[in-house]
């Protein structure tokens, strides 16, 4: 039987964006259904990219492609209650980052959930890995 994992805490993060939980975002159950956050973990690392790495999601050359993602749930969420999500780099390559990411509820220190992405940054057209660009990189290594 393997260890259980400590849940993350804010201190393990080191960028942060607020998120609006909305009402959709419920099941049946009563709660955030659990593909939700995912796209709260979209949604903060684009925020990121966007924000701090001056990615250009719309004109650019490069774009970001997921190619790997986990979640891992701790504590449930249910609409209205206000959310932060938070973000920092695992590991950096050449053309790859992995992002461990986490929902946190405004005012607890525990992580509700948390996961990873990795991005593989590609050229728009030809979808083939390319460097990240430097910019990028000095925001990704300032929240590793």
């Amino acid at each position: 039987m393997s260890e259980k994992k400590a849940i993350g805490r804010r201190s393990d993060y080191h960028y942060f964006a607020p998120i609006s939980t909305r009402w959709s975002d419920n099941d049946i159950y009563g709660h955030v259904n659990n593909v939700i956050y995912y796209s709260y973990f979209d949604s903060v690392a684009n925020h990121f990219l966007i924000h701090e790495g001056d990615l250009d999601i719309h004109n650019g050359n490069i774009i970001g492609l997921v190619v790997n993602s986990c979640c891992s749930y701790h504590k449930a969420l249910a609409y209205p209650e206000k959310l932060q999500g938070a973000m920092r780099v695992n590991r950096l390559g050449n053309s790859s980052v992995e992002y461990g990411l986490a929902i946190f509820r405004e005012g607890d220190d525990e992580a509700a959930a948390e996961g990873h992405f990795v991005h593989v940054f590609v050229d728009r057209h030809s979808r083939k890995p390319t460097p990240i660009p430097d910019n990028l990189r000095t925001a990704l290594q300032g929240i590793l």
